[in-house]
């Protein structure tokens, strides 16, 4: 008995003394924070809920090029339903929103400027399973922007860092460049 006891013990101390667990759910990559998500080709576009540790109950919607709300319920969908937002152009930005049920705050996908805090709340990780994006939001104002409060994927899209330049503007601007060294080679000639 007492041995049994011992070893009861031991267990738990085991179990109190191992560091928790990792999320039971994925979370996007760091260095993702405000990317845009992007329509990859003309096409049919699905959203899948992968999971929460959130406290608080997040809806998430579909802000643009439509409106779609209420795509799920953080506190209520079962991780792994999936539902089809519609068919999109290639190039479409597409702006998800979460707004939190209890606080009345609203974060959305893209550049922090879009936050009443300044700070991008999700990530969009890029390829994170062949033609799906992952994206995680955190839903408290201010942080601590872990993003670990709700994760959701969607197929036929890529995430864009909304910092960068567009690659036709900065076509543009290099061939702008071009042509000015070329016309100070003139003047000098």
């Amino acid at each position: 008995m007492r041995n049994a006891l011992l070893a009861g013990l031991a267990v738990v101390g085991l179990a109190l003394a191992t560091p928790p667990a990792a999320e039971a759910f994925p979370i996007a990559a760091a260095g993702s924070e405000g990317f845009n998500i992007v329509v990859a080709t003309d096409g049919e576009v699905f959203a899948r809920y992968e999971g929460t540790s959130a406290s608080y109950t997040d809806m998430l919607w579909l802000e643009g090029p439509t409106v779609i709300a209420d795509i799920f319920n953080n506190q209520a969908t079962p991780v792994g339903t999936e539902v089809s937002l519609g068919s999109f152009a290639a190039g479409t930005v597409l702006r998800f929103s979460i707004h939190v049920i209890n606080t009345g705050n609203i974060f959305y996908t893209g550049p922090g400027e879009l936050n009443a805090d300044g700070v991008a709340h999700a990530r969009v990780q890029a390829n994170w399973e062949p033609g799906r994006s992952l994206v995680s939001f955190e839903d408290l104002l201010n942080g601590p922007f872990d993003y670990n409060d709700l994760s959701f994927s969607f197929t036929n899209t890529i995430g864009v860092d909304s910092t960068a330049v567009p690659e036709p503007l900065g076509l543009s601007l290099l061939g702008l460049g071009l042509l000015g060294l070329g016309a100070a080679r003139r003047k000098r000639g």
